[in-house]
This record gives C-alpha cells, structure tokens and sequence, in this order.
C-alpha cells in the first residue's frame, strides 16, 4: 500500500491495483537465474504483470480506498505450467486480505473494495481431447493452448487463445471455456476456504453467495467439533484444485519504489 497513484489517475479520486511478478531460481528443474540480475524483468513478465494488474482491477472498486496504490507480489516457487494462472488465482486472496486489513485499520476505506472474486485456469486441447489445467508435457503437446480469467459470476475477464497447429473451430472454443468454467467454480470454492472466517467477517452478501453453481462456504474443517478435534466434511473428496500445477505464493505489501505506470 502506498499514498500515490500513477500521473494519470492523480485529482481523480481512484486508487490503482497493480502486481510484480517473479519466478524464484528453484522454480523450474534448472536453476533460472533472477531478472533483477539481468537489468529489468523480460517481455513475459511485463504481459503477464500486465495481466494479472488488469485481473484483480475487473472486480475491484478502486474509488473505495481513494488515490491510492496497492501492489500484490507474485513469487512462483513452483513452474510446471499455468504459473500467471496460478498467480491471478492467489493474488485474489491476498489482495481480499489486505483489503480486510484495510477495513479493520480504517484506512481510508470507504467501503470493501472487492466487489466479486477472479481466478484463472489453462485449458486446452491434447490429442484432440479438452484438457484442464495443463502441466508442461501436456502443454507443449497442445494443438490449443488457452488462458481463461473469470469471475466467481461467470463474467469473463480476459481469455487468451492460441492455434499451436490448425486453426480450432467455434465448437472446440465453447468446449474448452465450459471446461475452464468448472475448473474457475473449483478455484473460487478454494480461494473460499483459504479465507475461512475472514470472508464471513467482511459481510459482504455478494463474496459469500456467489460463485458458478454456486460453490458453497464450507469452513467445516476449519472450526471445531464438540469433542474439540477439527472436523472435516466427510462427503467432500479430497482433490487437486485446477491452478495448482503452477504454485506461486502472492501476497499483498506496501512499496517504496517509484510511481507504477499503466499495467
């Protein structure tokens, strides 16, 4: 959190959300070397810094807490595919608790900025098959390849489509944003179990309400049972959450840095 905004938000009234992105040396199976070593971030990480500013911005009122700026740090510690994915989705969570720290400080907030949640999944087509949440094998096999952004709604943030080989028809498109619908209903579930009792305390309808199907509030294996053991919804299967092959850890901070530009 910082008291400025970018030049062209000042006298507005608006504040501005906006990210840094960053694979850490041990991420990938060989040691890559960190960006800040080489000068400046790469072209990769400008787009997907980019895109993960423009993610977090759709479902945020930005007039709730003034001309201000909030980053979210973004630090991959595990690359195997869909990492920006992986990084919306838990950039979320961070920024909802930073938001609800804000709250609980008054500091300059007017009302809870988060209006909605976001997350992101990849999904493609392998061997003419609709794939979700791709790992590196399945992704350098993909004749689609395709990043989808969505809210807890269903509203479409950004979807980002590439022809490996041929071109993909309409029908193989809806297929494979169905498929990325359900791995987005599985990720906000998930990003609502991360928060626990935090979403309740933020009473806000809407947050605990929403979600594609919906995906209910579960915070059963977070309270305690009479016996004072944790107890854990027995009908509830213990599965992968789509977005976990890229695991990057995302957190909410303040900066001393310059000014950010338009991301």
């Amino acid at each position: 959190y910082e008291d400025r905004v970018p030049p062209f938000l000042r006298g507005s009234g608006k504040g501005w959300v906006t990210s840094e992105y960053a694979m850490l040396p041990g991420a990938t199976s060989e040691r890559s070397a960190r960006e800040v070593a080489k000068g400046r971030p790469g072209g990769r990480t400008h787009e997907i810094q980019r895109l993960i500013g423009r993610s977090l911005r759709a479902v945020t009122d930005t007039q709730a807490f003034g001309e201000a700026t909030l980053w979210v740090d973004c630090d991959v510690l595990q690359a195997d595919g869909g990492t920006r994915c992986a990084s919306i989705t838990g950039a979320w969570v961070a920024l909802f608790a930073a938001c609800h720290r804000m709250m609980q400080e008054q500091k300059r907030v007017k009302t809870f900025p988060l209006r909605d949640h976001v997350a992101a999944v990849s999904v493609g087509m392998v061997d003419g098959t609709p794939c979700l949440d791709l790992h590196y094998e399945e992704d350098v096999r993909a004749e689609t390849d395709m990043n989808v952004v969505m809210t807890g709604l269903g509203g479409l943030v950004e979807v980002q489509g590439t022809a490996e080989r041929e071109p993909f028809s309409r029908d193989d498109l809806n297929a494979l944003l169905d498929l990325a619908g359900q791995g987005i209903q599985a990720l906000v579930k998930a990003q609502k179990q991360a928060l626990g009792p935090m979403l309740e305390e933020a009473a806000i309808p809407p947050l605990r309400r929403l979600a594609l199907g919906p995906a209910p509030l579960d915070l059963a294996d977070r309270r305690s049972s009479p016996g004072g053991a944790q107890g854990r919804s027995p009908a509830e299967p213990q599965e992968r959450s789509p977005g976990a092959r890229g695991q990057a850890a995302s957190g909410a901070r303040g900066a001393d840095g310059p000014a950010p530009g338009p991301a």
